[in-house]
């Protein structure tokens, strides 16, 4: 690893300015009171300052916590039965390594690009970031939060209302540097459908789903139950984001291994999810569909490819594929997936197994993950030794086509 390192640090190397395909908004306060209708305000997310007494991450977005009106004071989202605590390690941009901790955290506290759609643009020319596609934070990787909801008629609202607010308000006058990313209603393919083909009719390329369904308590991607969905992103050019977490669980090995282990083992769940739609038979029905693995990154992939392919070159028969999976699975990872990643020296060595054409770029801003604001330097040493049009693939061609960008 040394020795890739060196050799990508020569000098004079030209990274082109970045088109990130994964980072995060922390909705603003005034996100449902304001894009709700006035009927169902009141019921709706709200921001309440409250203290806080221990927080514990189980996994996936999820944390055993207790509050505390003496403790350190946190803005937190309040919808039914459900107090959602901000946190410095999920608004980390700004705080050195060491105090990305995971604790409660204000917006008064938070570095505005976290939040506001101006500073956020700004954050990104200083990171050399020309684009930027975000993630919802409050109502999670795929809208999870609105999935549990009791009331669905206000969570369907809900989730009409932050498509709104990132169409209109978070991109709207950004000149195309915020991208707009949408969340669905996942309990109803259908209704999700004719939300992909709303927001598409106003120029949205991505979409946010589940990289494993069942884990949320719905169906599976075998069972023909989301077609409706996939049809509607295919027909309308919308790419189906799935970020790591979003499922709702992480690979983990005990309830008691630090959350190192989980994050160490963060692209599992991505793994899996591919595993699922080379052999589910969705990229052979829907061959314009398209799918990215959003901050899942790419080393894993190599391996997963060969061994999809041997398995239906030697089991298909047996493994219930024969008549669903024509060609080789990896046939179809090549036309219609994306993998994405911010640091990934063992997967750029072996770009020649995973396709220059299928790897993307990402910032992951504002998280503890994030390479802002060295992002240009990270690149450079990791992607120096690489020839200029591969680079321009990675940090921003692939991209550029996968999201249907009109950027030159």
């Amino acid at each position: 690893m040394t020795a890739t390192v060196e050799q990508s640090t020569q000098p004079g190397t030209e990274i082109p300015r970045i088109v990130s395909v994964d980072d995060h908004v922390v909705e603003p306060p005034h996100l449902w009171t304001t894009w709700l209708s006035a009927r169902l305000r009141d019921a709706g997310p709200k921001v309440e300052r409250r203290g806080i007494g221990s927080m514990r991450h189980v996994g996936g977005g999820t944390y055993e916590q207790t509050f505390d009106p003496d403790g350190p004071k946190a803005d937190c989202w309040v919808y039914e039965d459900l107090v959602y605590i901000n946190k410095r390690h999920v608004a980390a941009a700004g705080f050195d390594r060491d105090d990305m901790t995971m604790s409660p955290i204000t917006y008064d506290e938070m570095r505005p690009g976290c939040y506001d759609p101006k500073a956020r643009v700004d954050d990104m020319a200083m990171n050399h970031v020309d684009a930027s596609l975000s993630f919802p934070t409050f109502a999670r990787f795929c809208g999870q939060t609105f999935l549990e909801a009791t009331d669905r008629e206000l969570a369907e609202a809900c989730i009409y209302a932050y498509n709104d607010w990132m169409v209109e308000e978070w991109c709207g006058d950004s000149a195309g540097a915020l991208v707009p990313l949408v969340i669905l209603p996942l309990w109803d393919p259908e209704v999700a459908a004719a939300e992909v083909r709303r927001n598409a009719a106003r120029g949205v390329r991505a979409v946010c789903f589940s990289e494993i369904p069942p884990a949320l308590g719905l169906p599976s991607i075998h069972s023909g139950h989301w077609d409706p969905f996939f049809a509607a992103c295919a027909e309308t050019g919308n790419v189906v984001c799935m970020h790591i977490g979003s499922s709702s669980k992480m690979p983990a090995t005990s309830v008691d291994a630090p959350v190192a282990v989980a994050a160490t083992l963060s692209f599992g769940n991505a793994m899996a999810s591919l595993s699922d739609f080379l052999f589910s038979g969705v990229l052979v029905r829907f061959p314009e569909l398209r799918l990215a693995y959003s901050e899942g990154q790419i080393g894993w992939l190599p391996y997963i490819l060969e061994r999809a392919d041997d398995v239906w070159s030697e089991h298909r028969a047996w493994g219930g594929v024969r008549d669903t999976i024509p060609e080789p699975p990896s046939t179809y990872y090549y036309r219609q997936v994306y993998g994405c990643f911010f640091r990934d020296n063992h997967g750029l060595e072996s770009l020649h197994r995973i396709g220059v054409d299928n790897v993307t770029f990402e910032t992951d801003y504002p998280h503890t993950d994030s390479t802002w604001p060295h992002t240009k330097e990270v690149a450079e040493r990791m992607m120096g030794h690489l020839p200029d049009d591969v680079v321009y693939k990675i940090c921003r061609g692939n991209a550029i086509r996968m999201l249907g960008l009109d950027i030159t």
